[in-house]
C-alpha cells in the first residue's frame, strides 16, 4: 500500500480521481490511469452479469479506446492489499512493466 500523502502532485491526482470513480457508484474499488501524452481515464469496477472488470482493467480499456498508446502511471484505491492479477496485467500490457502503479487503502488518505 502506498501512502497518499507521500505522492507528488500528479500521482495524488490520480489517487483522487480513483477515489471519486469508486465513491459515484459505491464499487469496491476504483482506479485511474494517466496516459503517455498526460492524459487521465478513471472507472469503478463494472459487476453485470455477462461483463466482469476489475476497476484497472476498466480504466485501461477507456484508455485504449481513447487512443492512448502507453501508460506514464496508474491508481488503485480498494480494500484489498494488492492489485488484482489481471488488472496489473492490463496496465503492464499498455504501460509496459516500469509503469508505476500505485495501491491505496480505500480508508487512508480521504483528504488526498
Amino acid at each position: 500500500m502506498t501512502d497518499p500523502e507521500a505522492l507528488d502532485a500528479e500521482d495524488a491526482k490520480l489517487v483522487t480521481l480513483a477515489r471519486g470513480a469508486r465513491g459515484r457508484v459505491g464499487a469496491a474499488e476504483g482506479a485511474a490511469v494517466r496516459d503517455e501524452t498526460g492524459r487521465t481515464y478513471a472507472s469503478a469496477s463494472v459487476s453485470l452479469p455477462s461483463l466482469q472488470l476489475s476497476a484497472l482493467q476498466a480504466a485501461v480499456a477507456q484508455a485504449v479506446s481513447a487512443g492512448a498508446r502507453g501508460l506514464e502511471a496508474a491508481a488503485l484505491v480498494s480494500d484489498r492489499d494488492d492489485a488484482d492479477a489481471e488488472g496489473a496485467a492490463a496496465v503492464r500490457d499498455l504501460g509496459g512493466d516500469g509503469v508505476r502503479l500505485i495501491v491505496v487503502d480505500a480508508a487512508a488518505g480521504r483528504g488526498t
